[in-house]
């Protein structure tokens, strides 16, 4: 059994999905998720989680607001130094044996201070590690400008596994795989059928424009998640409450989904045969990246908010059997690929370049009995490492 120090990226639920199915899966190793914002809720309820501030981003009007997004991280870029002592403390009080990263901006630098290797593990990496064929002209200086946050401020690690339903080659000089990706067993153990309704989800920002788009487009029930309003009907719009089993089955049984950019969702989508037609977040280059792969593989359709259109929607309608052909063709559930790849790095603290990994543990001793040292509760080892807390108690005597 080895430990795992885990910095998850807390903007929406992907990130913390993709850290929940690897600790499940691995259930014989024990894991400790840094994290703040929407994926404490998804992590804490079965892993322990300490919480540091997120290098967030932040929408508005169905694009990145780059003035608030930059105003949020001054403060805590500011306060770096801080929050990565933070982090050292608990690396001592916890003593993992390796660290991964999702995406996270403050446990690659606490693992390096600390001498621990680094595993990173997600998408955006994608874009700075790989090589790119034949982009739009309209693409490369987003990705230039854009693709600065990845490669400096979350910068790829010594050792880098890209999870991605396309799979550009990895460049030369860093230390990467790219696989297909990981998908929630819920996902895997999904019926799908076509009961002919639409699936929407709405994650980072919404748009008033797409619920009138939707009425306008077409007669199909459409069921959108994400809008601030979680019930009622308006037409053939039904508005939903966020459910992760609601979802899946609405997902399972839809013709088609309607989506942002996401590439889990996305992923999650063509597992099950969907088509997408997804409309990226303006200023995010990933989401475009994933739209544009989409759309050349032939999976699907991309589109603009703000050029919306019926017979946009009616285009693609009378491609889905098309796009259901080439989705057949698709390979997108890479789980024991990933899952034997994370393991051989927990155990031998580098990645394979090439080959097959080895086999996985497949032990199902529980890894949860933990900590260090043995006696103390994960309350009193979370006083013992936090700085601020130990502030507070000397203050108080």
């Amino acid at each position: 059994m080895a430990r795992i120090l885990y910095g998850i990226h807390g903007t929406g639920h992907g990130h913390a999905m993709r850290g929940l199915t690897i600790a499940r899966r691995l259930k014989q190793h024990q894991f400790l998720f840094v994290c703040a914002d929407d994926a404490v809720s998804v992590l804490s309820p079965e892993f322990p989680v300490h919480q540091i501030p997120n290098l967030g981003t932040v929408f508005k009007n169905y694009k990145v607001d780059f003035t608030a997004t930059i105003s949020r991280a001054l403060p805590l870029l500011w306060k770096r130094e801080q929050y990565i002592r933070e982090l050292c403390d608990l690396i001592h009080a916890f003593g993992p044996d390796v660290c991964m990263t999702d995406l996270e901006y403050f446990v690659p630098r606490a693992a390096e201070r600390c001498d621990l290797p680094c595993l990173s593990l997600g998408h955006q990496h994608v874009i700075t590690c790989c090589k790119h064929k034949n982009l739009p002209g309209n693409m490369w200086w987003d990705t230039f400008l854009q693709g600065l946050t990845p490669k400096y401020l979350f910068r790829p690690t010594e050792a880098n596994i890209i999870v991605s339903f396309y799979q550009p080659p990895a460049l030369k000089k860093y230390k990467a795989r790219v696989v297909p990706p990981i998908l929630r067993d819920q996902v895997l153990a999904a019926t799908p059928s076509d009961e002919g309704h639409v699936v929407v989800y709405q994650s980072n920002s919404t748009s008033p424009e797409l619920i009138s788009f939707l009425k306008k487009a077409t007669k199909r029930t459409c069921y959108v998640f994400g809008y601030r309003q979680e019930e009622g009907q308006d037409g053939n719009v039904v508005y939903m409450k966020k459910s992760e089993d609601g979802f899946l089955r609405l997902l399972a049984g839809c013709a088609y989904v309607i989506q942002g950019g996401s590439h889990t969702l996305m992923t999650e989508s063509l597992y099950l045969g969907k088509p997408v037609l997804t409309i990226p977040l303006k200023g995010m280059v990933e989401q475009r990246y994933n739209a544009w792969y989409l759309e050349k593989l032939g999976y699907g359709m991309q589109a603009d908010m703000e050029k919306l259109s019926p017979d946009l929607l009616g285009r693609f309608e009378a491609n889905l059997d098309k796009y259901k052909s080439a989705i057949a063709q698709g390979h997108f559930c890479g789980n024991d690929i990933v899952f034997g790849l994370v393991d051989n790095f927990i155990r031998t603290k580098k990645l394979p370049e090439t080959g097959e990994p080895p086999v996985v543990d497949k032990s199902d001793k529980p890894s949860f009995k933990l900590l260090a040292p043995e006696d103390m509760s994960w309350e009193e080892v979370q006083q013992t490492m936090d700085p601020f807390k130990r502030k507070k108690r000397s203050a108080a005597k």
